[in-house]
């Protein structure tokens, strides 16, 4: 007898750190505020893991402390060069068929949110 299964989807929203990041003199001599938003499609999954123990899932302590380490590892240029690497590392993670990853820089203008979006693998 099967036992009933769903779509699982990882989410994190509105992870907000500063990073090293963009082209500007300013950007280049200090840290700016950026917002990063995640979803990692799992695939399908039990609706009640088997045995509730963190060991056989994603842990998702786990992929905030990656989504922080890669976007603070190094200064980059460019958002889009920062959102493939992330949404690459993200990938390698077990389990994971596909990466939603938006990130926004906080402050650039004051009318508006500058963000890229990337999506990759399966959904």
């Amino acid at each position: 007898m099967n036992q009933a299964s769903g779509l699982q989807t990882l989410t994190l929203t509105g992870l907000r750190f500063d990073a090293n990041l963009g082209i500007l003199a300013h950007e280049k001599n200090a840290p700016q505020p950026i917002q990063v938003d995640a979803e990692l499609s799992l695939g399908a999954q039990p609706l009640a893991p088997h045995d509730d123990d963190i060991e056989h899932v994603l842990d998702y302590r786990k992929v905030r402390q990656i989504i922080i380490d890669e976007c603070t590892a190094e200064h980059v240029n460019l958002l889009e060069s920062l959102i493939g690497k992330l949404a690459q590392r993200l990938m390698q993670l077990p389990g994971v068929r596909g990466v939603r990853v938006k990130i926004a820089k906080l402050e650039i203008f004051d009318d508006c949110e500058v963000a890229i979006r990337m999506e990759t693998g399966q959904w």
